[in-house]
């Protein structure tokens, strides 16, 4: 693959935003915060778990991609969800925590220095979440910011 990165990328911009408003929300919540309830049920620590293997999922798949070439990733998100719950709620609250921001770390990084033909073909794969990890962080950061605002 080539090695040089001269192609715009707006999802580095995206993503490292939406990571420093996790790193922000991870230095700031208490322990006790960590555990409020969403309005799905799931406790906050369990959603920034969830994140944490979606982010996890991507960094394996950019690098088997990098290793074997681009090719989709099929999944049926839902039946994955409900699946991880058990495990999800397992984990330590502070840990998931921690495991949501390392892990968002690990897969803008990747993103961020990945060579252009790896980019493009990921563009031309036309899923918008694969580069935008920022868009999944966002839609619950929003959440758990209102709950706490609440």
């Amino acid at each position: 693959m080539q090695r040089v990165k001269t192609m715009d990328r707006p999802f580095v911009r995206a993503n490292s935003a939406e990571r420093t408003r996790l790193r922000n929300l991870v230095a700031s919540i208490t322990d006790e915060q960590l555990r409020l309830l969403l309005p799905n049920g799931w406790p906050i620590y369990a959603a920034l778990a969830h994140l944490a293997f979606w982010d996890q999922r991507a960094t394996v798949l950019v690098k088997k991609w990098t290793r074997d070439g681009i090719a989709p990733s099929p999944i049926d998100v839902h039946v994955v969800n409900d699946t991880l719950v058990p495990f999800l709620m397992a984990l330590a609250p502070r840990e998931a925590a921690d495991l949501a921001l390392s892990s968002a770390e690990a897969v803008d990084s990747q993103l961020q220095e990945a060579p252009d033909d790896l980019i493009a073909g990921l563009m031309a794969l036309g899923d918008k979440f694969r580069l935008f990890r920022s868009e999944h962080r966002k839609l619950h950061l929003d959440k758990i910011e209102d709950v706490l605002k609440a």
